[in-house]
């Protein structure tokens, strides 16, 4: 007999009331199509004049791992490694997590070493085809459809140039047109533009925003996403997206690892805004000992603990486990900066800040169902206040409000902002 997935209830719950509390998690083990052989993240055993990382084979006993904890709703992996797991070890047969493959690979997530592929921009292409990642294998028989994931992710980049924004919507149209005839489930990701796109980036949401439901007004039902996975720009642009159809799930992407405290804040004030569901990559991956750092994600999510107490039983579990963390205790309560895309040059809504994120003594607030006159949010409401924290005054110049003023910026100065956020990510 068949497990219910935790996916389908929580959108099934969701389609009815688009406010209840329930949230899908899901841990992005995908980034063999992105990242070369720095995929699987450093090896535990590593040394910092080794610079070793984990093997294909560790990576994947991960993702066994949480499968078993059992705390997340989906697991997000490449089409060759669900082959393995899904078709040839039939690892969520009685599991309640879904499997889901990358359906593409466009080409700013080609991040290899010497590569300048992510600075250029964005090109739409596919590794994998639906058959591959359904059956393992070029031509699936209709019976053989569901041996495999049955849910992908499609991503987009645009970048506010007609003549590749349009061939990225025009290879997103023929993939539903695809998905749809062969029974194929996706859900839709937009990442920030991946070159300069003449937008200051702290309009990035409005462009997103407006992108999506663009190109969806033109998608019936039949073709629509399960939910979204975009950038998390702060609680004005999530409830406006949410407020404007509240039959999309919004969820958010992690982005690069950041502090503890950066996962846990940016979840709990996304949900408080509208957000459903979370998808965390890197965030996950790079975390000292991931089945703990998914537990107080897990809590977090579901209103259990707030974002300061998870970091607090985080640590804790390192202490009983006996792991070193990579900051101590009162380093990793900062809130700081973080790239939301692939080749760090999209901006987060956290700015690197210098003192510890505020103690919350209550769970975040969970969006409730606007009235029906309400006016759409505005910077000046009363809703959760943005994560953005200055950076130590004199580097950049800043708004009122503690944000990079791009439009003051020079040249060189815009220049040394995105190598900030590259190291971050990097190392420099």
């Amino acid at each position: 007999m068949a497990v219910a997935k935790s996916l389908d209830q929580k959108l099934a719950i969701l389609a009815k009331d688009r406010y209840h509390k329930s949230f899908i998690l899901a841990d992005a083990k995908d980034a063999d199509m992105a990242f070369g052989i720095a995929s699987p993240g450093k090896s535990p055993e590593m040394h910092a004049h080794e610079g070793k990382h984990r093997t294909l084979s560790q990576y994947r006993q991960q993702i066994r791992d949480i499968v078993q904890q059992g705390l997340v709703d989906i697991m997000l992996m490449s089409a060759s490694t669900s082959d393995v797991l899904t078709i040839g070890e039939k690892l969520f047969a009685k599991s309640h997590i879904t499997p889901a493959a990358r359906a593409n690979d466009t080409t700013d997530i080609h991040i290899v070493r010497g590569g300048t592929y992510a600075q250029v921009p964005s090109r739409p292409f596919s590794s994998a085809s639906i058959d591959h990642i359904q059956c393992g294998k070029v031509a699936c028989a209709e019976d053989e459809r569901y041996l495999g994931a049955n849910l992908g992710l499609y991503s987009c980049t645009f970048n506010n140039i007609p003549e590749r924004d349009l061939e990225t919507l025009t290879a997103y149209k023929n993939f539903r047109h695809e998905a749809e005839r062969k029974g194929f489930k996706h859900f839709l990701e937009v990442f920030d533009p991946n070159v300069d796109s003449k937008i200051p980036p702290e309009q990035f949401g409005a462009f997103i925003n407006d992108h999506i439901v663009r190109t969806l007004a033109g998608v019936p039902r039949s073709g629509r996403p399960l939910f979204l996975k975009i950038a998390y720009h702060g609680p004005k642009y999530m409830e406006e997206l949410c407020r404007y159809d509240e039959s999309l799930i919004v969820g958010i992407l992690g982005g690069s690892s950041g502090t503890t405290m950066d996962a846990f804040h940016m979840l709990a004030e996304a949900k408080g805004a509208g957000a459903r569901v979370a998808l965390y990559g890197r965030k996950i991956n790079n975390s000292e000992h991931q089945l703990s750092f998914v537990k107080a994600l897990r809590l977090v999510a579901d209103d259990q603990i707030t974002p300061t107490e998870a970091v607090k039983l985080y640590h804790g579990d390192l202490q009983k486990l006996n792991i070193k963390p990579y900051r101590a205790i009162d380093q990793d309560m900062l809130l700081t900066s973080t790239a939301n895309n692939y080749g760090a040059t999209g901006t987060g809504v956290v700015i690197s800040g210098t003192k510890p994120a505020a103690p919350a003594t209550t769970t975040a607030p969970v969006a409730t169902k606007p009235a029906a006159n309400a006016a759409p949010a505005t910077a000046a409401s009363s809703k959760p206040k943005s994560s953005v924290r200055p950076r130590p005054a004199g580097i950049y110049p800043l708004k009122a409000d503690g944000t990079p003023d791009f439009a003051k910026m020079t040249a060189l100065q815009k220049q040394a902002y995105q190598k900030a956020r590259r190291d971050a990510i990097y190392g420099k």
